[in-house]
């Protein structure tokens, strides 16, 4: 199958992280998947939730948000959606899953997602940019001395699948998604265990083997991402 824009159907889209995107954040990076273009930056405050007061336990939580003109027509500025809160709750989880929250004291990253440009998979490039800028900051504050080592489990990135005219597909654009029979985003460790599968049919329903077929799919996919996060945090994990 000949994809859209070309690609194979069990191929990503063209990858590019460039990390210290931002000059004042503790870590950053872009994170470009396609025409889906996502700023991540890692900002660490010395204090915690008060839930977390006095525990010796840090913390890590996401906020995301699209640009006005992100995507074919405009988004109102403060308009914040459901889906606005599930994406940040769900790179919160996924960032969360992967750190040693004891080992970073008493303070939290605030991981920020800013899409600056939307053509599918906003979130799941927001969880893959998001670990390499969260990274980049335990790198910085533990040259600091406010650590005394990366407090970082795994590696994590995300993806999506889908069946599209009857065929499974790795790494759908917004056209694909729009259309799809099946969609499916995932979220993986680099151990290959599972921290998130959201799975919808859009207009058809799937069978177990099919869904199997779609995890598979999308831990090839997740595996490349991984590949990539590691040339860029190569030192620090």
């Amino acid at each position: 199958m000949v994809r859209i824009d070309g690609r194979g159907a069990d191929k990503l889209r063209r990858v590019n992280i460039i990390p210290n995107y931002n000059k004042y954040a503790e870590g950053s990076c872009l994170i470009e998947l396609g025409e889906t273009k996502v700023i991540c930056t890692a900002s660490v405050e010395e204090t915690v939730p008060p839930f977390l007061k006095n525990s010796g336990t840090g913390w890590v939580t996401a906020e995301y948000g699209m640009l006005p003109r992100s995507c074919q027509t405009r988004i109102q500025r403060g308009k914040d959606s459901g889906r606005t809160y599930e994406i940040q709750r769900l790179v919160g989880r996924s960032l969360r899953s992967v750190t040693e929250m004891k080992s970073m004291g008493e303070r939290t990253v605030w991981i920020d997602c800013d899409v600056i440009q939307g053509d599918g998979g906003t979130r799941t490039a927001s969880i893959t940019g998001s670990f390499v800028a969260l990274c980049l900051a335990f790198e910085k504050i533990k040259k600091n001395s406010l650590i005394g080592k990366i407090p970082v489990k795994d590696f994590v990135a995300a993806t999506s699948v889908g069946m599209f005219n009857n065929e499974l597909i790795l790494d759908l654009n917004y056209s694909e998604d729009s259309q799809a029979q099946v969609d499916m985003n995932i979220v993986m460790t680099g151990k290959g265990e599972f921290i998130e599968i959201q799975g919808t049919a859009e207009r058809n329903t799937f069978s177990k083997d099919q869904m199997n077929s779609l995890l598979d799919l999308a831990k090839k996919g997740i595996d490349e991402l991984i590949s990539l996060q590691k040339t860029i945090v190569k030192g620090i994990l």
